[in-house]
């Protein structure tokens, strides 16, 4: 299959590359490098030993997926292109919205008009807010407690609409994952932020290698059992390999399905301090701490229930948080400065 990869050259869509031309897939990425490193293709390259067809360009730019439509016929899209940071999207609603929001319907119009209605859609658990139990399951009430998980539980009602319009046919996949981590086991890509990185694992690793001073603990107030927040943390090569699961799900669909919803997540969460003490111990560096205040839109425990994925996809997630920092600090180590 020939796939259209939004947000490719960034960390989740960079590795699901290298997972589908694996399989002997063809992959075409569309990215603004707004919060990715073009380097990152030629590592693809050393790793499989081709790169993805690469086109710059922003999902909010209709004239630009016009473009990239007619310049090549896609079986599907997988869609990760746009803003991620929770505190972040507090600060920046707008920018949230129209990144998240107006690029994805953008890029839906641009796909019906060409014809090209497979699509896995990467979405997020923060869609669930603060539900009263976990883990979470897909059943759960919707209620987003940040602009971001707003902007995520806006594009999915935007995909159930279009999977229930009756004149053409989507088959769409609703990804909701929890907390990627990691790197490829090569040492040659993962999480390379522009700037301050906004997530968990590439702060505790810029620290271990003196890029920043201290790990900033947001909230150790919270009802858990060591009073930092708890999530279901997941090898970033395990996701990205529930993608393409997705897609071969997809092939297989009954017409009158049209659309899913899974959680992408191990069923299991752990704290802010035993990723830290586990990131110690394979390292063999201290991390410096500091409590802060609790983040605006933050909760205090979200894991998976993912069986509904093991039934949908055949799929399940494999590497163990050992795995998950010990190929952090590897990525790091070998990349001090990033790309």
């Amino acid at each position: 299959m020939k796939i259209l990869i939004t947000g490719g050259v960034g960390y989740i869509g960079s590795h699901t590359c290298i997972e589908l031309m694996t399989m002997g897939h063809e992959a075409v990425v569309f990215d603004n490098l707004s919060n990715s490193n073009i380097a990152v293709l030629d590592r693809m390259r050393s790793i499989v030993g081709c790169a993805p067809i690469f086109v710059q360009g922003d999902i909010r730019d209709a004239s630009a997926l016009e473009r990239l439509f007619k310049s090549h016929k896609f079986d599907a899209v997988i869609h990760f292109a746009g803003l991620k940071a929770v505190g972040e999207s507090t600060k920046q609603p707008i920018q949230y919205w129209d990144h998240n929001v107006v690029g994805s319907l953008r890029l839906c119009e641009a796909m019906n008009a060409a014809g090209v209605r497979t699509l896995v859609f990467s979405s997020s658990a923060t869609v669930y807010g603060a539900p009263k139990t976990v883990p979470f399951r897909e059943d759960f009430p919707l209620a987003a407690t940040s602009p971001y998980g707003n902007t995520k539980l806006t594009v999915e009602g935007l995909l159930r609409d279009l999977a229930a319009t009756h004149d053409v046919s989507w088959k769409i996949a609703i990804l909701r994952y929890f907390n990627p981590v990691g790197a490829h086991p090569s040492g040659l890509i993962g999480e390379n932020p522009n700037g301050l990185p906004n997530n968990l694992m590439p702060i505790i690793s810029q620290v271990a290698v003196g890029r920043l001073e201290k790990l900033n603990v947001f909230g150790n107030d919270y009802p858990t059992r060591d009073g930092t927040g708890v999530r279901d943390f997941i090898h970033v090569v395990d996701l990205a390999k529930g993608h393409l699961a997705a897609l071969n799900a997809l092939s297989d669909m009954q017409d009158d399905e049209k659309i899913m919803t899974v959680n992408l997540g191990t069923g299991r969460g752990y704290s802010v301090l035993e990723i830290t003490r586990m990131f110690e111990s394979v390292s063999g560096c201290v991390i410096p701490l500091a409590i802060s205040p609790r983040r605006p839109g933050d909760i205090a425990e979200s894991y998976a229930d993912p069986s509904l994925a093991y039934q949908k996809l055949g799929w399940k997630a494999e590497l163990d948080l050992e795995r998950m920092c010990r190929d952090s600090w590897r990525w790091q180590s070998m990349n001090p400065n990033g790309l």
